[in-house]
Order: structure tokens, then sequence, then C-alpha cells
């Protein structure tokens, strides 16, 4: 029988994603509590997924912008708390990324789980040494470089491919246009997809993009919520949604 988890998400970004997905994928057994970080005033906000600079996501990414929020989703009892910003690993780097996780887990209690480390799991996992990284239209120029940065720190390689065809409203992105996008613009010198951005709602195009690529398909929410699901020992039937479901939940160990 499937089990009740309820997690709590971390969020800087003002669009809507894991608080939409992640249920989605999980169907009615998982509740998602949402928290976002309150911005400082004097950030600059230019993109959906605000904020968008590397340096206001650093300031937002440290134990004193985080503590209350933790502090208040602890009080909610969640399960598990899943940071859900691509970018902010992006910004801090995976080093800095796995202490701040610690950090957090230390004060709430649970497993803390974050998209950018979830992904880099995953690809290990399959062996994968080459991935197609599919940023989002409003993610700024200097995320592509730092993205590649993030996955070939850690020995991966990288080919970024930023979707600019696709609408820059978070909103209006349907599945089928990432479909189109992705299978035009991938081809057999990667070994996987990593659809980056909690933001990015793309869960749905995952299983057709595996199809017609022959790949290993990963996007930000889906690694979130099998990375949620390893560091819980939450044991649930997820269908639809992609190989990770499939076969590396076995091997899947969270922080």
């Amino acid at each position: 029988m499937d089990q009740a988890l309820t997690v709590g998400v971390l969020t800087p970004h003002a669009a809507a994603g894991p608080e939409v997905e992640i249920p989605a994928m999980a169907s009615a057994t998982l509740e998602v509590i949402v928290t976002r970080i309150p911005r400082r005033r004097d950030s600059t906000v230019t993109s959906p997924e605000s904020p968008s600079t590397a340096a206001n996501l650093r300031t937002l990414a440290t134990p004193a912008a985080l503590r209350p929020a933790v502090e208040s989703l602890r009080e909610a009892s969640v399960d598990a708390i899943a940071y859900a910003s691509t970018t902010s690993g992006y910004a801090i780097g995976p080093p800095a990324e796995t202490d701040l996780t610690r950090q957090l887990r230390d004060w709430a209690g649970v497993p803390v789980v974050t998209s950018g480390l979830a992904a880099t799991q995953a690809l290990k996992i399959f062996g994968v040494r080459r991935v197609a990284l599919i940023h989002p239209p409003w993610f700024e120029e200097e995320m592509a470089d730092l993205g590649a940065r993030y996955f070939q720190d850690q020995e991966i390689d990288v080919v970024t491919l930023a979707a600019t065809s696709l609408p820059e409203d978070p909103t209006q992105v349907r599945p089928e246009q990432v479909i189109a996008f992705v299978s035009e613009q991938v081809d057999a010198s990667t070994e996987a997809v990593f659809i980056a951005g909690n933001g990015f709602r793309a869960a749905s195009a995952i299983a057709e993009l595996e199809r017609r690529t022959g790949q290993l398909v990963l996007e930000a929410n889906q690694v979130l919520l099998w990375s949620l699901l390893a560091a819980t020992g939450t044991k649930l039937q997820i269908d639809g949604y992609g190989r990770l479901f499939r076969t590396g939940a076995a091997n899947a160990s969270g922080e």
C-alpha cells in the first residue's frame, strides 16, 4: 500500500512548480507545503523565477536566510524538506549545497534534498558521463556557465541548451512544446537529458522524450520526488514519469 508523506518545499522563486508537479506525480498520497523565502528589498527581479541573479540566490541560500522558513516547516510536522531551486545549487556550487543541506537537516530533524544534488546522484547511478542540460528561456545567461560548471565539478560533461523558443511565462509552457524542442536539439552525443528549473513544469514530457531520444530523461521536480522517497524510505507507485522511478529507486539513498 502506498504511504502518505508530507513534504515541505523551500524555494526563493515565485513560479509555481514543485507544488504542482510533485503531487501530480505522486497522487493524493503526498501533501506539499510550500514556504517561499523572502528576498531582500533591494534585490532586482527580472525573471519569472525571481530572484534572478546568482548574487541574490547566494544571499538567500544561507543558513540565516533559511532558518525561519525551516522552523516554520518543522512546526508543520513535515516528513522531509525539498530545497527547490536548481539555480541556487548552481550559484553556490555542490560542496556548499551539500553543507547547507546538512545544516538544514540538523535544524529540521528530517531529511533534506535538493534538485541539483538529486539530479547528480541519479546521473551517477545510471553511469551517465555526458548530459544535455536544458534551461528554460527565463534563465539568465550566467546560469548556462554556472550550470555547466556545477556538473563538470562532479565529473559529468555537459551540453547546455536554452529553450528560447518556448514561452517566457512558465504557466504557458506545454508538454508538447518541451517534447518538440528537446527531440530536435538532443542527439547521440549525450547519454541523458536534465530539464533544469523547478518552475519549468516539464514532468509530463518525460516519458515521451525517453521514447523519442532513447536517453534517460530527468526533470527538476521529478528528481526531487525521487530523492524524497529514497530519503524517507517511502514506497509509492510512480508510473509514467520515466526510467528513474523504474530502475533507479533501488540504488538511491538520501543525504
